[in-house]
């Protein structure tokens, strides 16, 4: 399964920016699913994020905040794997119970 990530940004941002070249150089090497949500485009997310973008949720969680290099990029996505195959283990998806 592909990480997830969302990334909320806007236009003119310089930061924004740099934050889709990171993700972009970690996309070449690690496959993973990437939605853009300009924070400009709705009254609700503007208010929420104000200025504080961009930000970068990975599988729905919170990961970053206005700067990611790709080497803490790639550090979060591995363990966001190893996360998902505890947590499926510990469920017993594989018929075995992890402790």
């Amino acid at each position: 399964m592909k990480p997830q990530l969302t990334l909320y940004s806007r236009k003119d941002c310089c930061l924004c920016d740099e934050m889709k070249s990171v993700i972009a150089e970690v996309a070449a090497k690690i496959p993973l699913e990437l939605e853009v949500i300009d924070v400009d485009q709705s009254d609700e997310l503007r208010e929420k994020f104000g200025n504080e973008v961009p930000v970068l949720f990975v599988d729905a969680r919170k990961g970053f905040k206005y700067r990611v290099t790709a080497k803490e990029l790639e550090k979060r996505l591995g363990r966001g794997a190893l996360e998902k195959i505890w947590s499926a283990a510990r469920r017993g998806a594989w018929g075995w119970r992890a402790f």
